[in-house]
């Protein structure tokens, strides 16, 4: 009986790394889709962010006060589109709970719902000859920033503190404290992987809009399967591994 139970808790425990991995993958793989997404949003779709809601604001307020409309009107539909996404995704993926498993197969329906939408985005934005303009972008732009929404609420189900994929303020912040704290480098390892993983997104997709405009939503639609991949195969394979 001792044995049996030694054997069942070593499972646990290999299940429950096997799926922390895979749950850190991913959030690399929706880092690099967010930096690609907010490259896009501020090149291509009217200088806004789609997920860096604090620059949203200023840019908002920015354009009230010098009179641009285009300015805090695109501003404005990426804070409604993005605070729209992110209450329907804490509706889809839920809230964390000390009973989850490391990944909680609500964050695979919310991934699968952020995969429609940017498909849907995509399906415009080709439609348009990858060059939309005036309200096709506004609504694209909007998309984009839902999608994120979305992706941010999600992310938070794993109840993993300090664990984002858009909010990037904060990981930073929280790397420059642990270095500074003198924390082992394996500490925050996965924070500066996340913020690479971010700059690198922005970075291929200012290439894709420079020199292969069509394939820039199939960076983002790429991503986001990726990362809904690793959750099936999680969740089917260790869905049952406790925290």
């Amino acid at each position: 009986m001792v044995a049996q139970q030694d054997e069942q808790a070593a499972e646990q425990n290999d299940g429950r790394v096997a799926a922390g991995r895979a749950r850190d993958r991913a959030a690399v793989v929706l880092a690099f889709v967010s930096g690609a997404t907010d490259a896009i949003g501020f090149l291509a779709l009217g200088g806004t962010f789609t997920s860096v809601m604090t620059g949203n604001l200023v840019l908002f307020g920015t354009g009230l006060a010098h009179g641009e409309a285009d300015v805090w009107a695109h501003a404005l539909a990426a804070i409604a589109a993005f605070v729209a996404g992110a209450a329907i995704g804490t509706r889809v993926a839920g809230t964390s709970s000390a009973a989850d498993p490391v990944w909680p197969a609500a964050v695979n329906r919310a991934l699968l719902v952020e995969l429609v939408i940017f498909a849907v985005y995509a399906g415009f934005y080709w439609g348009s000859g990858n060059h939309p303009e005036g309200l096709l972008m506004a609504a694209l732009l909007a998309l984009n920033s839902f999608a994120l929404g979305l992706q941010s609420s999600a992310i938070t189900r794993f109840g993993v503190s300090g664990l984002s994929t858009t909010y990037m303020t904060g990981t930073l912040t929280t790397l420059v404290v642990r270095l500074a704290s003198g924390r082992p480098l394996k500490d925050v390892s996965h924070s500066g992987t996340l913020l690479i993983a971010l700059v690198v997104g922005a970075a291929v997709a200012a290439a894709l809009l420079e020199w292969a405009e069509g394939l820039v939503p199939a960076l983002q639609l790429g991503g986001v399967a990726l990362a809904l991949g690793l959750g099936v195969w999680t969740t089917r394979r260790h869905g049952q591994a406790p925290r």
